[in-house]
C-alpha cells in the first residue's frame, strides 16, 4: 500500500512529496504520480517510486493506483478540463478500491461565491457518492498569487486591483503542503473537510505596504472598479476572458471569500503559517 500523490509534478504536489520524507515516510511507501518527465526524475533522485499520469489518460492514472493505497488528487490546473479529469482520476480510484481518497478542494466549497468553486464542490460531491474514505483539504490563497503584481509593483510604485477593502488570509505553498503531508502521514483523518487559510487576514493596503518592505521602494495601493481593473488589465496584454476572470476573483476578495482565518492550517502543519512579509521576500528576487 503506497500514498500516490496525484499531481507530484505541480509546485504544490512537489513540496508534498518532499514534506512526507522529511516527516520519515519511506520514500518506497511514496508514488509521486504527474506529467513533467523532467520533475519526476528530480522527484525519483529523492528515492520514491513514480508514476507518469495523465490526469486526460484513463489508463495512466489506473496503472499508478493499486488496492488499498492512499491517493491525493490534487486539482487540476486546466480549468477549462478538470472538471472531467477529476471525474477520471476518482473514476480510477473506485476501480482500484482505494483506502483514502484526499482531494485539494477550495474554502468552503460547498457555499461560496468563489469563481473557482463550483469544479471543486462539483468533484467533492463525486467523491462522496463514490462510497471512498475521504478528506477534503479546502485551500485558501497562496501568497504566491502575487508574485506578478509584486514584480508589476516594482516597476510601477503601484499595486491596482478592484478588491476594495477585502481581506486576504493567505499562505505559502509550503504552508499548505506542510498540513497537507501531516493528514497523510497520520490517521483519523476520513471524513473530515478541514478550511486551510493563513493565520492572519491582510487588507490590499497592507499587501502594498509589504511590498515596499520587501522591495525596499514606495508601493501604494490603487483600489478601482472591476470595469477599469478589467480595461487595465486588457491594455497590459491579457485577453478579455483572462481579464475578466481576474476581476471577478477581486470581487469575491472584496465579499469576503477568501478572508476565513480557521486556523486550520497551521494546527495540522504544527507551526503558524508564513508572515505576508517573510513570504513575499523569496519573490522579489
Amino acid at each position: 500500500m503506497s500514498i500516490v500523490i496525484a499531481g507530484a509534478t505541480g509546485q504544490l504536489g512537489r513540496l508534498v512529496v518532499k514534506e512526507l520524507l522529511g516527516r520519515g515516510v519511506p520514500a518506497e511507501q511514496i508514488v509521486a504520480a504527474g506529467r513533467s518527465a523532467e520533475q519526476l526524475a528530480e522527484l525519483a533522485a529523492h528515492g520514491v517510486t513514480t508514476a507518469t499520469v495523465d490526469y486526460d489518460d484513463q489508463a495512466t492514472v489506473d496503472a499508478a493506483l493499486n488496492e488499498g493505497d492512499t491517493l491525493l488528487l490534487i486539482s487540476g490546473s486546466d480549468i477549462q478540463n478538470r472538471s472531467t479529469q477529476h471525474e477520471t482520476v476518482i473514476g480510477a480510484a473506485v476501480r482500484a478500491r482505494v483506502a483514502h481518497i484526499l482531494y485539494t478542494s477550495v474554502l468552503a466549497a460547498d457555499t461560496t461565491e468563489l469563481v473557482l468553486a463550483p469544479d471543486h464542490a462539483r468533484a467533492e460531491e463525486t467523491i462522496r457518492a463514490s462510497g471512498l474514505p475521504f478528506t477534503f483539504l479546502r485551500n485558501g490563497w497562496y501568497t504566491e498569487n502575487y508574485a506578478t503584481a509584486l514584480l508589476t509593483a516594482r516597476e510601477t510604485g503601484t499595486l491596482l486591483a478592484s478588491a476594495g477593502e477585502g481581506r486576504v488570509a493567505s499562505a505559502t505553498r509550503a504552508d499548505y503542503a506542510a498540513a497537507i503531508a501531516a493528514v497523510l502521514a497520520t490517521t483519523g483523518h476520513e471524513g473530515q473537510v478541514y478550511e486551510l487559510s493563513g493565520d492572519y487576514a491582510w487588507t490590499f493596503g497592507e499587501l502594498a505596504s509589504a511590498f515596499s518592505t520587501v522591495l525596499e521602494r514606495n508601493v501604494s495601493y490603487r483600489p478601482v472598479s472591476s470595469a477599469e481593473h478589467v480595461s487595465a488589465l486588457e491594455a497590459a496584454g491579457l485577453d478579455p476572458a483572462t481579464a475578466g476572470f481576474l476581476a471577478a476573483l477581486d470581487g469575491n476578495i472584496r465579499d469576503g471569500a477568501l478572508a476565513q482565518t480557521t486556523g486550520d492550517l497551521a494546527r495540522l502543519a504544527g507551526r503558524p503559517t508564513t508572515p505576508l512579509v517573510e513570504a513575499l521576500r523569496p519573490l522579489a528576487g
